[in-house]
């Protein structure tokens, strides 16, 4: 090969290169992005979405969840249950030291000449025994009532701090709790409890206005790191997922910005209600301008500030009894 054809050829990889360096790198830190999934789907958490047109391939299963998987929580409930009964009793071997130790002085009693039962000829002695057997028994007594209280099972969060992202005021408390989110007062649903009755229910346009009306709130929300809108949107495990990301990027010295967010498809792809609460998984298509910036400089390190990006979500909504809907899950389109 000649060396003008591998000047040639240098040149069209260094174009080919150029360009792809100008294409903007698309930024996956939004509400949930890049990220397999987040939330709870209630019952359902472990079950996939029905597949629509919007997604027809189905969305990728949760990674972080509140919700405990039956297949994760019957190994470690069967296995603390084996440490439990492997644990050796302090009591038990209390009485077995008594024992023992009683023995040991009858059988020196009995070897030095003086008698298996010496000392208790006499009437004083045998009340004296008797005293002694009585002491030792109330010891007993007080050490098992004492290991017996100790062993009993005591909440999770008990005398615990509550930290921010397990707080929500009443009446969320308990849709946190239905959705998988107060985990950190250990109220979550455990997966040995009977899995509740779902009973299909049918959504009013209304219901679709809202999806898309959170659908932009919550990225702008989280765009602007407003706390206090996400906690009004968002169940209080999702709050603590968003949170934690925040957090990241203000220690990272980042900041993420989303805008321009528009809904292009969406159809619905299960509704149902158990326990009192309504949930909505509803397939979503929608563009956005998403950036990661450095607080500092306002320089973009991720993302474009002015190409918008298209994405495909599944997006998960709970509301109680008259409540507002709030976002309890997002998974990605498979």
């Amino acid at each position: 090969m000649s060396l003008i054809s591998l000047a040639r050829r240098g040149r069209v990889i260094a174009v080919v290169a150029g360009a792809l360096l100008l294409v903007p790198v698309l930024a996956e830190a939004r509400p949930g992005g890049g990220k397999a999934g987040l939330g709870s789907r209630g019952s359902r958490t472990e079950s996939a979405p029905a597949r629509t047109d919007t997604a027809p391939n189905g969305a990728q299963p949760f990674q972080r969840s509140a919700t405990p998987s039956p297949s994760q929580a019957a190994p470690a409930a069967a296995g603390a249950a084996a440490a439990q009964a492997a644990r050796p009793s302090m009591a038990r071997n209390l009485m077995m030291g008594l024992g023992a130790g009683l023995l040991g002085a009858g059988l020196f009693g009995m070897l030095s000449g003086a008698g298996f039962f010496s000392g208790l000829a006499s009437l004083a002695g045998m009340f004296g025994f008797l005293l002694q057997i009585a002491l030792i028994g109330g010891a007993i007594w007080l050490a098992l009532r004492f290991f017996r209280r100790r062993s009993e099972p005591q909440l999770a969060g008990a005398g615990a701090p509550m930290s921010r992202e397990t707080y929500q005021p009443q009446p969320d408390a308990r849709m946190g709790a239905m959705a998988g989110g107060a985990v950190g007062g250990g109220m979550g649903r455990s997966a040995a409890s009977a899995a509740p009755q779902t009973t299909p229910i049918q959504l009013s346009g209304e219901d679709f206005g809202a999806f898309e009306r959170l659908l932009g709130e919550i990225n702008t929300a989280y765009s602007n790191e407003d706390e206090a809108g996400l906690r009004q949107r968002v169940t209080p495990e999702m709050f603590g997922y968003f949170d934690e990301d925040l957090s990241g990027n203000a220690r990272k010295g980042l900041v993420d910005r989303v805008s321009d967010v528009k809904l292009l498809k969406g159809d619905l792809s299960e509704a149902w209600n158990e326990d009192g609460f309504d949930f909505a998984t509803v397939a979503m298509r929608f563009s956005l301008i998403n950036a990661l910036y450095e607080r500092a400089s306002g320089k973009v390190v991720e993302g474009s500030a002015t190409v918008p990006q298209e994405v495909t979500e599944h997006w998960t909504f709970v509301r109680s009894r008259g409540g507002p809907w709030k976002l309890s899950g997002i998974q990605q389109a498979a």
